[in-house]
């Protein structure tokens, strides 16, 4: 076995069959191709390559390196030239595999894996139920398919307010289990020497300021922020400490449009702008929200549009799918396996002669 085979097999050991085979029928075509006679090739499609293993299961996930075909990942520096041309950054969450896939093939330049999960997924009632164990969960499931899009994985409420420390080690898992490519976390100035800890260890950051949802108690609920000048200095401030903190661009949260302009004007940095108007960097929302993918009457911010409306595309569906077992329309013909005759009266045959209960 060669030694990339060799490395293969060792850390997925699923391919070990087909790595074997390949190896065996490889050699086989060698010793074809130098062995005497008219004919001496064999057809390449008698070898079989890693990426048709036998498939144990119905079910297997898109390969994301089918998708994107020929886009460049992004990076830190992309994102910087897509700032400095002008163009719009465009950000979205990702909760799941299915959910990263069709964000990355749409395009997204970022991912992100926000702790709205804890709602919109979970059915927690607010953000502050979510853990880090369980956001890591998630952004595993999203970082296996992401391979263009940048990715960012939201520190929850509780695993890096303590300390610096504390925020360092729980950025650290974010990276190395949840294997995204930065953190996000909420909060200004009071969390300046916090970002620069984790910065400055090599790890970059996507700030938060305005409203920030981990903090919805102490703010009063889901209000508007920077809507008086006493609340856009404020945010001003804090934009800029964690700008000066070392984080690479700065979520602006339900700020009013003309206050996230000049705030965006006034840093160095991107800024995404969620309920903040068409004038900051960029923009993220809500997958399930702009979707539709949640029913029609739940609850939805003044900013969010829906693009599309899944959740009755879906429902639809479902109930298509319904009736069709329910009336024995579904399977049809077309999704049944072929049968052997013999094999189904000997079965019969079988049965007929087992004895009856009395």
């Amino acid at each position: 076995m060669s030694a990339a085979g060799r490395s293969l097999a060792r850390y997925y050991p699923f391919l070990r069959p087909s790595i074997q085979l390949h190896n065996a029928l490889s050699h086989q075509a060698r010793h074809f191709s130098r062995a005497p006679g008219p004919s001496r090739t064999l057809s390449t499609s008698t070898v079989p390559s890693l990426c048709r293993h036998a498939r144990h299961s119905s079910h297997a996930p898109t390969p994301p390196s089918l998708l994107s075909k020929g886009a460049k990942p992004v990076t830190i520096h992309s994102l910087q030239k897509l700032y400095s041309d002008k163009v719009p950054i465009t950000m979205l969450t990702a909760h799941n595999y299915p959910s990263a896939l069709i964000a990355q093939e749409a395009g997204m330049d970022m991912i992100l894996v926000g702790d709205s999960l804890a709602m919109v997924s979970l059915g927690m009632a607010d953000t502050s139920e979510v853990t880090l164990d369980e956001m890591i969960v998630h952004a595993k499931a999203v970082a296996r398919a992401a391979n263009r899009s940048f990715t960012v994985g939201d520190l929850p409420m509780g695993s890096y307010e303590i300390s610096p420390k504390q925020a360092l080690a729980s950025a650290i898992r974010m990276i190395k289990e949840g294997r995204m490519q930065s953190v996000k976390l909420e909060g200004g100035e009071e969390m300046a020497a916090t970002i620069h800890k984790i910065t400055s260890s090599g790890i970059p950051l996507v700030g938060h300021v305005g409203l920030t949802p981990q903090r919805q108690h102490a703010l009063g609920g889901f209000r508007v922020q920077g809507n008086t000048v006493a609340k856009a200095m404020s945010l001003l401030k804090d934009a800029q400490a964690v700008q000066d903190a070392g984080a690479f661009c700065v979520v602006l949260e339900c700020v009013p449009q003309d206050i996230a302009e000049e705030v965006t004007n006034a840093l160095k940095i991107p800024t995404i702008g969620i309920g903040a108007g068409n004038k900051t960097s960029g923009q993220v929302l809500v997958q399930i929200d702009m979707l539709g993918t949640r029913p029609p009457e739940s609850f939805m911010p003044k900013f969010v549009k829906r693009f599309s409306d899944e959740y009755t595309s879906s429902l639809n569906g479902i109930r298509r799918y319904k009736e069709e077992v329910t009336s024995r329309a579904y399977p049809a013909p077309e999704h049944n396996y072929k049968s052997d005759q013999r094999v189904t009266d000997a079965l019969r045959a079988a049965i007929s002669g087992m004895p009856k209960d009395v």
